[in-house]
């Protein structure tokens, strides 16, 4: 017999390995503007266009505002929404999904900001080299632990952060903002006397406006007649328009009385982001710290940073699918370098963006392409408007963002699990105030915990149906099990069928239904070897109906003479007739 060299069966495997990696069909796939861009047209330019300068208008106060919110200066988010949106459109698997700074990865990364800007551009750095990971390893099924109410409490939660983190700006207020919730509660009741008038008139009427430009675009689509797509227009860009308005307003004021009665933006960095490494190594306070250090700064709890910006991203590329497949893997690793390769020009973390997104869709966009569009007026704005931005007030951005985060919140989903599902609506309210009182990276991973200890639970304590019935030969138990048991569900098994055989009659037949049964482990197999045992001790019959081959042969090798006990049938009725007597 010829014997097999492991090194050349191993070579010869790695050989395989990189030919299927490496092949033409993964390239398209790893890359897919290969894909649509043989494709282009005309067509798809002008919808392209059109589609970019929409959404060009929303990203650039987005980006701005998100900026802000991290506590970044106000062009960071603009070199952010650059980045990302040049890189997405050769790695991006949607042509809708547009990627840039959120409120919610923004919020989480005003944390690190805290300590200077190198731990935000650093913080991009370790997202994306994570998720970038992840993708490779195809590791997004960790997201799936994340069930819908810890998500929806997670939103909720960060909506509500983040719109009182915005009290300061709406009132002018002294003194800070907060890094969550409940301190933001406290700074503003603390700091309520220093309130100035105008800010709040102007932040309400922003509120009032977008309202009122959201209301104008009802029943109008880019297909309609010159009016109605006028309206269209401005509705969807209303968040552009408002902020332009609140500029116009400040720089009247500033000309014509020399005052500047709104809190403004103020200086905005000129030019492109400069190209470097990301910073592996600052200075803080005449202190030089390290990579080691700035990691130990950010803790553990960052991981949850990349986990939410892939939550984000995929959810949004299967919401605007259209039916199709997403290719959940293609988009993490387009995340991933929108991050990573953002860190080195000056980017904070980014990720798919759902107000930017139902934009480009609502646009018409044909392909990535779109993407283009958007990220040459960023350009134009970073070099050519930026003195412009000073006069942005700060009151404007605050109810633009304190409008969005309300229209985050699924008001639905409580009363819906109020109704259907008591334990998700207290998963939901737990997660919800974990978030809000102790950070939202706290609230999330408390919530997938108290997730876990349900499952646990559930897994421990399976549904078992218990049936009775007559029959000549006396009382029959039927105990029907579900389609999996675990070893955590052994002894709860083998607790349900000695108290249903306790509370039946002395020449009852106890019948463990295992028609539905596909998989069982050795611990609950011993368990019910075990009682057999006692069943025979006590001249009782129990025999076990209908259990798959291999599952019958695991239990006959821990107690050979089981055997008997196992039967086959198609009817109950064969069943009582076919019934064993004691071993």
């Amino acid at each position: 017999m010829t014997q097999v060299n492991p090194r050349t069966t191993i070579r010869k495997r790695l050989k395989q390995s990189l030919k299927k990696t490496c092949s033409v069909n993964v390239l398209k796939k790893r890359l897919p503007i290969i894909q649509w861009l043989p494709k282009y047209s005309i067509d798809f330019l002008i919808q392209d266009i059109i589609a970019g300068i929409t959404v060009g208008l929303t990203a650039i106060p987005q980006g701005i505002a998100y900026a802000v919110i991290a506590g970044l200066p106000p062009e960071y988010g603009l070199y952010a929404s650059l980045t990302a949106g040049f890189v997405y459109i050769f790695f991006g698997s949607c042509k809708d999904v547009t990627v840039g700074p959120t409120a919610i990865i923004s919020t989480m990364t005003a944390k690190y900001a805290s300590y200077s800007i190198d731990y935000a551009i650093l913080a991009a750095f370790l997202t994306g080299a994570s998720i970038l990971l992840m993708g490779i390893f195809k590791l997004g099924f960790l997201v799936n632990f994340i069930s819908m109410p810890v998500i929806s409490g997670f939103t909720t939660a960060a909506a509500l952060q983040i719109a009182a983190s915005q009290l300061k700006a709406f009132f002018a207020l002294s003194g800070s903002s907060g890094n969550y919730f409940a301190e933001s509660i406290v700074n503003f009741v603390q700091n309520i006397k220093t309130a100035k008038i105008w800010d709040p008139l102007l932040a309400t009427v922003t509120i009032i406006m977008l309202y009122l430009l959201k209301r104008i675009g009802n029943g109008c689509k880019r297909t309609d007649g010159f009016a109605k797509k006028t309206r269209w227009f401005v509705s969807l860009a209303r968040n552009a328009v408002v902020v332009v308005f609140g500029m116009v307003l400040a720089y009247i004021f500033k000309v014509t009385t020399d005052t500047e009665p709104f809190v403004l933006i103020g200086d905005i960095g000129g030019g492109l982001p400069k190209v470097g490494l990301p910073p592996f190594s600052t200075v803080s306070g005449n202190v030089t710290e390290t990579f080691p250090d700035m990691l130990a700064k950010l803790g553990p709890q960052f991981i949850i940073l990349p986990l939410v910006a892939i939550l984000e991203s995929v959810a949004i590329a299967k919401a605007f699918a259209e039916g199709g497949v997403v290719d959940a893997t293609q988009e993490m690793i387009a995340v991933g370098l929108c991050n990573l390769i953002g860190s080195f020009v000056q980017s904070m973390p980014i990720t798919g963006s759902f107000t930017r997104t139902a934009l480009n869709y609502a646009s018409g966009v044909k392909t990535p392409a779109g993407g283009f569009t958007k990220c040459l007026l960023i350009i134009v704005a970073l070099s050519l408007l930026t003195s412009t931005f000073y006069y942005i007030p700060k009151a404007s951005l605050a109810g633009l963002i304190i409008t969005a985060m309300f229209n985050m919140i699924d008001y639905e989903i409580f009363s819906r699990l109020w109704r259907k599902s008591k334990i998700e609506f207290l998963l939901l309210i737990m997660t919800i105030i974990v978030c809000l009182f102790a950070g939202l990276e706290y609230g999330i991973v408390a919530g997938i915990m108290l997730e876990g200890l349900m499952l646990l639970y559930r897994t421990s304590v399976p549904p078992l149906q218990v049936h009775k019935a007559k029959s000549d030969t006396g009382e029959l138990i039927t105990l029907s099990l579900c389609d999996s048991l675990s070893y955590c569900a052994a002894e709860h098994i083998r607790s349900m069928i000695l108290k249903a055989s306790q509370q039946a009659e002395s020449d009852s037949i106890m019948v463990v239904d295992g028609t539905n049964l596909q998989k069982m482990d050795s611990t609950v197999a011993s368990n019910l070897m075990i009682l057999v045992k006692d069943f025979d001790k006590q001249n009782r019959n129990v025999i076990f109906l209908n259990f798959k081959t291999e599952l019958r042969d695991l239990c006959i090798d821990i107690h050979p003479k089981a055997e008997s006990k196992f039967v086959t049938t198609a009817s109950i009725l064969d069943l009582v007739k076919s019934v064993p007597k004691s071993v």
